[in-house]
């Protein structure tokens, strides 16, 4: 294995964490932000990029356009690794920033690549390659929910995602067709074909409240579907905090919201 080889364990029901078990000399990247907590024993350092081999090579230059990539999908210009400097195993852990599952991906076995939503990377072993995947159909670009540009993750080691709510993974067979929703797309594998497909239908486009285009991911490989996009959560949320409820202002309304615990009249 290139990638550094790492075990792991997942806690947690709607708000996990990832356990991540060093041996000497072992490393860990993750998100600034991710982290948890760890054991005596092991050094955090901010590092450029993602320390992998591709982000490593072509000198400073090379280094300064890998990293500058990770801005355009919306991740940050550095990363932290957690190193063990001591003899003996070292646990340091990452926790989920939202509600939902952490998503444990063995690279060396999804044919060392996988794409996935911006956002969606929480750690990996060191040497795992984070880049971006241009979307080279403009109308998957322009409508497919994700732009033109998603996370590109290669390697042969473990990488973690995160999703919002529960996540279901499938195994399409070649030519099998999933439907989705744009925004409950995960990540799937390099060699699932994504691209977008009109709903169709005037009552269906003006009030089937759907959207008006699904994702179209066509086997062979693996997908992963979240239930709750967190852009969905985020402006239901955003609905509830901004607005009146219907029955506010009479008598009926009043006595709900005692009942369910909002004293307003």
């Amino acid at each position: 294995m290139q990638n550094h080889e790492i075990d792991y364990k997942i806690f947690g029901e709607e708000m996990q964490y990832v356990e991540v078990e060093l041996d000497y000399n072992e490393t860990a990247i993750a998100e600034p932000g991710a982290f948890m907590m760890m054991d005596d024993g092991i050094v955090m350092e901010t590092m450029f990029g993602d320390g992998s081999a591709q982000q490593n090579s072509g000198g400073l230059l090379g280094k300064l356009l890998n990293a500058g990539k990770r801005v355009l999908v919306g991740e940050n210009l550095f990363m932290t690794a957690f190193t063990n400097v001591n003899n003996g195993k070292r646990r340091v852990s990452f926790a989920s920033p939202y509600p939902g599952k952490i998503i444990p991906l063995d690279l060396s076995r999804l044919n060392n690549n996988i794409i996935c939503q911006k956002d969606a990377f929480l750690c990996a072993a060191k040497g795992v390659n984070i880049g971006i995947e241009f979307q080279r159909k403009l109308g998957t670009g322009l409508f497919g929910g994700e732009g033109f540009i998603m996370e590109r993750l290669q390697g042969d080691g473990m990488a973690f995602l995160h999703a919002c709510g529960h996540v279901l993974r499938k195994d399409l067979q070649p030519g099998e067709l999933l439907k989705v929703d744009t925004g409950c797309i995960v990540g799937f594998s390099a060699s699932v074909n994504y691209d977008i497909q009109f709903v169709g239908g005037i009552k269906n486009t003006i009030f089937g409240g759907e959207g008006l285009f699904f994702a179209t991911l066509t086997g062979p490989g693996t997908v992963w579907i979240q239930t709750l996009p967190i852009s969905r959560l985020a402006g239901r949320i955003l609905q509830f905090g901004t607005t009146s409820r219907r029955e506010e202002g009479s008598i009926l309304g009043g006595i709900g919201n005692l009942l369910d615990g909002d004293g307003k009249w």
